[in-house]
């Protein structure tokens, strides 16, 4: 690998045999910004699970990851390992790891079914630089997971809160599924995502919050 050229490698399992060694030998400062619980499940698995005493690492992820099952629980077991977990106001627009500062790897967009997505490691210093100044903004404006979690609701995106508008109407499964157009399987996971998300225990303490949250207007097809 080059000192100040981009490689480009396809899929994780590619980055992890050629780019893991660079992830392994992390000292100082770990850095990472990703959608969702998979996009680097493989590429920092060993930094996730045990960071070395000394370490500073910072972990940022949108909203939805609280509706990924298992999501919550991962980031209590991030944050209880020394990790700091911030949560941004809305899905990041790009994924990236940045290493001691001397290394950045960024995913490219997710590819259609089927597809391998790509990711770029760079080494160039001002390549780096410039992409660690970038998390640094986002982490600025981003929420603390404690602070996150004390806030009245989680911030839900409209996917959700359509899901929240048939919960506060009654609606069975089978019709908003139907009013939703997802299949009756989505619908229900997204239910059982967002009593997690919610901290309900049934249904029906779902739906009461789901009032709350909506401010009465229940308006499920809209």
């Amino acid at each position: 690998m080059t000192t100040t050229g981009i490689v480009t490698l396809r899929g994780e399992a590619e980055l992890v045999r050629r780019a893991g060694a660079l992830f392994d030998g992390v000292r100082r400062e770990f850095l990472c910004v990703a959608g969702d619980l998979d996009t680097w499940s493989a590429a920092a698995s060993g930094v996730r699970r045990s960071p070395a005493p000394g370490l500073v690492v910072r972990k940022l992820y949108g909203p939805g990851v609280f509706l990924a099952p298992g999501g919550p629980e991962l980031l209590d077991r991030l944050a209880a390992a020394g990790a700091e977990v911030r949560i941004s106001p809305a899905p990041p627009t790009h994924e990236a790891i940045v290493v001691d500062r001397r290394l950045a790897v960024l995913a490219a967009p997710r590819p259609a079914a089927g597809g391998v997505r790509t990711y770029s490691v760079v080494q160039g210093p001002d390549v780096v630089a410039g992409v660690r100044a970038l998390f640094d903004a986002a982490w600025e404006t981003s929420t603390d997971l404690a602070a996150y979690r004390r806030a009245p609701f989680p911030r839900l995106g409209e996917d959700e809160r359509a899901v929240l508008r048939s919960l506060a109407a009654g609606h069975t499964d089978a019709t908003a599924s139907r009013l939703l157009g997802v299949s009756l399987r989505t619908y229900r996971r997204r239910v059982a995502s967002l009593m997690t998300a919610l901290g309900a225990r049934s249904r029906f303490q779902a739906g009461l919050r789901a009032r709350e949250i909506l401010g009465g207007a229940a308006h499920p097809d809209a």
